[in-house]
Protein backbone atom coordinates (compact mmCIF):
# COMPACT_ATOMS: atom_id res chain seq x y z
CA UNK A 1 0.00 0.00 0.00
CA UNK A 2 1.35 3.16 -0.94
CA UNK A 3 0.03 6.62 0.36
CA UNK A 4 0.88 10.42 0.20
CA UNK A 5 -0.05 13.80 1.73
CA UNK A 6 -2.99 15.31 0.74
CA UNK A 7 -2.75 19.44 0.87
CA UNK A 8 -5.69 21.14 -0.26
CA UNK A 9 -4.78 24.80 0.87
CA UNK A 10 -3.10 27.14 -1.70
CA UNK A 11 0.69 28.02 -1.12
CA UNK A 12 1.26 26.39 2.29
CA UNK A 13 4.33 24.75 2.98
CA UNK A 14 3.85 21.16 4.11
CA UNK A 15 5.91 17.58 4.17
CA UNK A 16 5.27 16.47 0.69
CA UNK A 17 6.52 12.60 1.62
CA UNK A 18 5.29 9.47 0.89
CA UNK A 19 5.17 6.30 2.45
CA UNK A 20 4.10 2.63 1.54
CA UNK A 21 3.49 -0.16 4.15
CA UNK A 22 1.81 -4.19 3.59
CA UNK A 23 -0.57 -6.16 4.83
CA UNK A 24 0.11 -9.77 5.76
CA UNK A 25 -3.22 -12.40 5.50
CA UNK A 26 -3.13 -15.90 7.17
CA UNK A 27 -4.00 -18.16 4.62
CA UNK A 28 -3.38 -15.79 1.65
CA UNK A 29 -2.32 -17.04 -1.25
CA UNK A 30 0.98 -15.32 -3.22
CA UNK A 31 0.00 -13.63 -6.36
CA UNK A 32 2.58 -12.66 -8.59
CA UNK A 33 0.86 -10.11 -10.54
CA UNK A 34 1.20 -6.40 -9.94
CA UNK A 35 -0.60 -3.38 -11.04
CA UNK A 36 1.84 -1.03 -11.01
CA UNK A 37 -0.38 2.82 -10.46
CA UNK A 38 0.92 6.57 -9.68
CA UNK A 39 -0.39 8.20 -6.23
CA UNK A 40 -2.85 10.95 -7.50
CA UNK A 41 -1.24 14.74 -6.94
CA UNK A 42 -0.79 16.71 -3.39
CA UNK A 43 -3.80 18.71 -4.07
CA UNK A 44 -6.19 16.44 -6.11
CA UNK A 45 -9.60 17.31 -4.93
CA UNK A 46 -11.30 14.69 -7.18
CA UNK A 47 -9.37 11.81 -5.95
CA UNK A 48 -10.66 12.45 -2.56
CA UNK A 49 -13.84 12.95 -3.51
CA UNK A 50 -14.12 9.60 -6.13
CA UNK A 51 -13.15 7.73 -2.58
CA UNK A 52 -15.96 9.17 -0.84
CA UNK A 53 -18.45 8.83 -3.39
CA UNK A 54 -17.72 4.90 -2.94
CA UNK A 55 -18.01 4.45 1.15
CA UNK A 56 -21.19 2.20 1.78
CA UNK A 57 -21.75 0.78 4.99
CA UNK A 58 -22.07 -2.91 4.57
CA UNK A 59 -25.75 -3.31 5.25
CA UNK A 60 -28.42 -1.25 5.55
CA UNK A 61 -28.42 0.85 8.32
CA UNK A 62 -30.91 2.78 11.39
CA UNK A 63 -30.23 6.57 10.11
CA UNK A 64 -32.62 8.81 11.99
CA UNK A 65 -35.22 10.14 9.26
CA UNK A 66 -36.79 12.29 11.47
CA UNK A 67 -34.79 15.37 12.90
CA UNK A 68 -35.36 17.23 16.31
CA UNK A 69 -32.11 19.48 15.86
CA UNK A 70 -31.36 20.41 12.22
CA UNK A 71 -27.70 22.63 12.26
CA UNK A 72 -25.75 24.44 10.17
CA UNK A 73 -21.97 25.59 10.48
CA UNK A 74 -19.84 26.83 8.32
CA UNK A 75 -15.96 26.01 8.77
CA UNK A 76 -12.73 28.26 8.07
CA UNK A 77 -10.29 30.74 8.75
CA UNK A 78 -10.51 34.52 9.68
CA UNK A 79 -7.74 37.26 9.80
CA UNK A 80 -8.38 39.29 13.32
CA UNK A 81 -6.65 42.37 14.30
CA UNK A 82 -3.33 42.02 15.46
CA UNK A 83 -2.71 44.02 18.82
CA UNK A 84 0.87 42.57 19.80
CA UNK A 85 3.34 45.29 20.65
CA UNK A 86 5.83 43.40 18.81
CA UNK A 87 4.00 43.29 15.27
CA UNK A 88 7.22 42.68 13.00
CA UNK A 89 7.69 39.38 14.83
CA UNK A 90 3.71 38.59 15.64
CA UNK A 91 1.27 39.97 12.85
CA UNK A 92 2.56 38.26 9.80
CA UNK A 93 -0.87 37.33 8.50
CA UNK A 94 -3.02 39.23 5.93
CA UNK A 95 -3.34 42.78 6.10
CA UNK A 96 -0.54 42.94 8.80
CA UNK A 97 -3.10 40.85 10.95
CA UNK A 98 -3.32 37.50 12.85
CA UNK A 99 -4.96 34.04 11.73
CA UNK A 100 -7.59 32.45 13.47
CA UNK A 101 -10.28 29.39 12.39
CA UNK A 102 -14.03 29.56 13.54
CA UNK A 103 -17.08 27.81 13.30
CA UNK A 104 -20.22 29.71 12.69
CA UNK A 105 -17.41 32.32 12.77
CA UNK A 106 -16.82 32.39 16.23
CA UNK A 107 -13.45 31.64 17.47
CA UNK A 108 -12.98 28.98 20.26
CA UNK A 109 -10.96 29.88 23.87
CA UNK A 110 -9.25 27.47 25.53
CA UNK A 111 -11.32 27.50 29.15
CA UNK A 112 -8.82 27.44 32.24
CA UNK A 113 -10.76 25.04 33.65
CA UNK A 114 -12.42 21.72 31.99
CA UNK A 115 -16.45 22.48 30.96
CA UNK A 116 -17.46 19.28 32.46
CA UNK A 117 -16.09 20.32 36.03
CA UNK A 118 -17.39 23.76 35.33
CA UNK A 119 -20.48 22.48 34.34
CA UNK A 120 -20.78 19.59 37.32
CA UNK A 121 -19.29 21.99 40.15
CA UNK A 122 -22.14 25.52 38.64
CA UNK A 123 -18.67 27.47 37.93
CA UNK A 124 -20.20 30.76 36.51
CA UNK A 125 -17.98 32.45 33.43
CA UNK A 126 -15.80 29.31 32.65
CA UNK A 127 -18.49 28.60 29.23
CA UNK A 128 -21.14 29.72 27.62
CA UNK A 129 -24.32 28.12 25.85
CA UNK A 130 -24.92 30.38 23.25
CA UNK A 131 -23.43 29.23 20.31
CA UNK A 132 -25.75 29.77 17.15
CA UNK A 133 -27.78 27.08 15.11
CA UNK A 134 -26.20 29.10 12.03
CA UNK A 135 -24.44 31.75 11.36
CA UNK A 136 -25.56 35.17 11.92
CA UNK A 137 -24.95 36.54 8.54
CA UNK A 138 -25.41 34.54 5.58
CA UNK A 139 -23.45 35.12 2.14
CA UNK A 140 -21.93 33.65 -0.70
CA UNK A 141 -19.75 31.14 1.80
CA UNK A 142 -17.87 29.62 -1.06
CA UNK A 143 -16.84 32.76 -2.94
CA UNK A 144 -17.87 35.30 -1.20
CA UNK A 145 -16.47 37.61 1.63
CA UNK A 146 -13.04 38.06 1.32
CA UNK A 147 -11.69 38.36 5.08
CA UNK A 148 -9.40 41.22 5.48
CA UNK A 149 -9.50 43.40 7.87
CA UNK A 150 -11.80 46.47 6.47
CA UNK A 151 -14.53 43.67 5.68
CA UNK A 152 -16.41 42.90 8.63
CA UNK A 153 -15.76 39.12 8.61
CA UNK A 154 -13.41 39.24 11.75
CA UNK A 155 -14.33 36.21 14.04
CA UNK A 156 -15.85 36.98 17.23
CA UNK A 157 -14.09 34.76 20.98
CA UNK A 158 -15.73 32.83 23.37
CA UNK A 159 -15.92 29.72 24.89
CA UNK A 160 -19.68 28.77 23.59
CA UNK A 161 -21.13 25.46 23.87
CA UNK A 162 -24.42 24.16 22.07
CA UNK A 163 -26.58 21.65 24.48
CA UNK A 164 -28.75 18.88 23.13
CA UNK A 165 -31.35 16.89 25.29
CA UNK A 166 -30.10 13.50 25.78
CA UNK A 167 -31.88 11.20 22.53
CA UNK A 168 -32.10 14.29 20.49
CA UNK A 169 -31.82 13.50 16.92
CA UNK A 170 -29.16 15.66 15.03
CA UNK A 171 -28.41 16.60 11.43
CA UNK A 172 -25.22 19.10 11.08
CA UNK A 173 -24.60 20.69 7.73
CA UNK A 174 -20.46 21.47 7.71
CA UNK A 175 -20.38 24.52 5.31
CA UNK A 176 -16.73 25.23 3.76
CA UNK A 177 -16.02 29.06 2.97
CA UNK A 178 -13.46 30.86 1.52
CA UNK A 179 -13.05 34.18 3.63
CA UNK A 180 -9.20 33.34 3.26
CA UNK A 181 -8.92 30.25 1.56
CA UNK A 182 -11.20 27.46 0.67
CA UNK A 183 -9.69 23.70 1.66
CA UNK A 184 -10.71 20.49 3.04
CA UNK A 185 -11.28 20.01 6.88
CA UNK A 186 -10.84 17.25 8.69
CA UNK A 187 -13.61 17.95 11.57
CA UNK A 188 -13.51 15.03 14.21
CA UNK A 189 -16.44 14.92 16.89
CA UNK A 190 -15.61 13.06 20.09
CA UNK A 191 -17.90 10.61 22.05
CA UNK A 192 -19.62 9.92 18.76
CA UNK A 193 -19.78 8.08 15.77
CA UNK A 194 -21.93 9.80 12.79
CA UNK A 195 -23.34 8.43 9.57
CA UNK A 196 -22.41 10.98 6.50
CA UNK A 197 -25.64 10.75 4.64
CA UNK A 198 -23.97 13.48 1.93
CA UNK A 199 -21.93 16.03 0.62
CA UNK A 200 -21.21 17.97 -2.39
CA UNK A 201 -19.22 21.45 -3.82
CA UNK A 202 -20.54 24.33 -3.77
CA UNK A 203 -22.82 26.42 -0.89
CA UNK A 204 -25.02 23.90 0.84
CA UNK A 205 -28.87 24.07 -1.03
CA UNK A 206 -30.99 21.74 0.72
CA UNK A 207 -32.86 21.54 -2.72
CA UNK A 208 -30.79 20.14 -4.56
CA UNK A 209 -28.92 18.31 -1.68
CA UNK A 210 -28.67 14.19 -2.74
CA UNK A 211 -28.98 12.46 1.04
CA UNK A 212 -28.25 9.01 1.51
CA UNK A 213 -30.38 7.65 3.96
CA UNK A 214 -30.43 4.05 3.26
CA UNK A 215 -26.22 2.75 3.71
CA UNK A 216 -24.51 5.76 4.28
CA UNK A 217 -20.60 5.48 5.83
CA UNK A 218 -19.93 5.20 9.48
CA UNK A 219 -17.36 7.54 10.92
CA UNK A 220 -15.81 9.69 13.22
CA UNK A 221 -14.22 12.02 10.93
CA UNK A 222 -15.50 13.87 8.10
CA UNK A 223 -13.41 15.95 5.37
CA UNK A 224 -15.52 18.77 4.80
CA UNK A 225 -14.91 19.23 0.84
CA UNK A 226 -13.15 21.90 -0.49
CA UNK A 227 -15.50 24.63 -1.25
CA UNK A 228 -18.43 22.30 -0.33
CA UNK A 229 -20.31 20.59 2.38
CA UNK A 230 -20.78 17.61 4.18
CA UNK A 231 -24.04 16.72 6.24
CA UNK A 232 -24.22 13.92 9.04
CA UNK A 233 -26.36 12.53 11.56
CA UNK A 234 -26.23 10.73 15.00
CA UNK A 235 -28.57 10.74 17.92
CA UNK A 236 -27.22 12.03 21.09
CA UNK A 237 -27.28 9.38 23.60
CA UNK A 238 -23.89 9.59 24.72
CA UNK A 239 -23.93 12.43 27.69
CA UNK A 240 -20.94 14.67 28.15
CA UNK A 241 -19.13 17.49 27.00
CA UNK A 242 -17.48 16.46 23.70
CA UNK A 243 -15.22 18.57 21.98
CA UNK A 244 -15.78 18.81 17.87
CA UNK A 245 -12.82 20.30 15.79
CA UNK A 246 -11.15 20.66 12.88
CA UNK A 247 -8.07 17.71 12.97
CA UNK A 248 -5.21 19.93 11.01
CA UNK A 249 -4.05 20.66 14.15
CA UNK A 250 -2.72 24.35 13.59
CA UNK A 251 -6.76 25.02 12.70
CA UNK A 252 -7.50 23.28 16.33
CA UNK A 253 -5.05 26.12 17.89
CA UNK A 254 -6.09 28.87 16.22
CA UNK A 255 -9.42 27.96 17.50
Amino acid sequence: MAVGPYMSAKNVHFQNISAIAYFQYLGGVPNTGSLPANLPSFNDNLAVMTVMDGLRSLKEVNVPKEIDENLFVTVGLNVQKCLSKSPKENCKGNSNGVLAASMNNISFIKPKISILEAYYKKINGSFSEDFPDAPIKFYDFVNGAPNNIPYDTQAENGTRTKVLEYGTRVQLILQDTGTVSTENHPIHLHGYSFYVIGYGSGNYNSKTANFNLVDPPYMNTIGVPVGGWAAIRFVADNPGVWFMHCHIEIHQSWG
